[in-house]
């Protein structure tokens, strides 16, 4: 038999969430709760990104309920995002410690995102507003080739006594971060262990760098273009201007 703690209401959980946030403030700990407000987990492009690729999670379909309810509640009363790893703390019937280590992209599959997306970001902010193109989308959310984890790529522990693979905690701790990079999206390239930089970088790069000059008996002077359309061109009349007169040239007398 498990030696399951009572129930714990979301009114006593925020509380006691309250209670152990002064507790670790006093110590000289900051902290960054997860704020959700409505039901609405993660509003932009890599936010929603996040979740959807956690929601692909099969194994973990009837834990991820729980999750959500978790972290709109404001249970994950702290969430700190490093390269590879994250944790938190999550309010349930105690406080309990979440790890979750997420491996780095391999260097193979981040060239093949960045030379496939190149010339396609133009800026910065473009970049961490996720205002792409339908296909810069569509790659970067490959389940296979694109920049979020499979489940093989992420392993998580939790202190509480669930033995499930993936208890509630995490599951709001994993949703969590979709909310975290709402706000600071550069956090998901911290975490994969790349530069988001080098999407701006290769911006182009695929492009070619010079064109082949027209060979030099196939292009037109402005003399040639003015006899074909029977103009004068002002680069002609200034290039005859230009020439200087035949030394025996005589001025002409006025007529009397």
């Amino acid at each position: 038999m498990f030696d399951w703690k009572p129930y714990v209401s979301v009114a006593q959980r925020r509380a006691q969430a309250a209670r152990e946030a002064a507790k670790l403030k006093k110590k000289g700990q900051t902290l960054a709760p997860v704020v959700i407000d409505g039901r609405t987990i993660a509003t932009t492009f890599w936010g929603k990104a996040w979740c959807d690729n956690l929601e692909r999670y099969s194994d973990y379909s009837n834990r991820l309920p729980r999750g959500r309810t978790y972290v709109r509640n404001g249970s994950v009363v702290d969430l700190q995002i490093a390269p590879g790893a994250v944790t938190a703390l999550v309010s349930g019937s105690s406080i309990y410690r979440i790890g979750v280590q997420v491996t780095a992209l391999p260097k193979n599959r981040w060239t093949a995102v960045c030379k496939d997306c190149a010339g396609a970001i133009d800026s910065l902010v473009e970049l961490l507003q996720g205002r792409f193109s339908k296909g810069v989308m569509e790659r970067i959310c490959d389940a296979k080739t694109g920049m979020f984890p499979a489940p093989s790529e992420i392993s998580f522990k939790c202190s509480c006594p669930d033995w499930a693979s993936m208890c509630k905690h995490v599951a709001a701790v994993l949703y969590g971060i979709g909310a975290r990079l709402d706000e600071k999206p550069d956090l998901l390239f911290a975490l994969r262990g790349v530069n988001h930089q080098e999407l701006i970088a290769t911006a182009g790069a695929e492009l070619p760098k010079s064109r082949k000059t027209p060979a030099r008996g196939k292009v037109l002077g402005g003399a040639d273009l003015a006899q074909i359309f029977d103009i004068e061109m002002a680069a002609t009349e200034r290039a005859a201007a230009a020439r200087p007169r035949a030394a025996t040239a005589k001025p002409k007398r006025k007529g009397r």
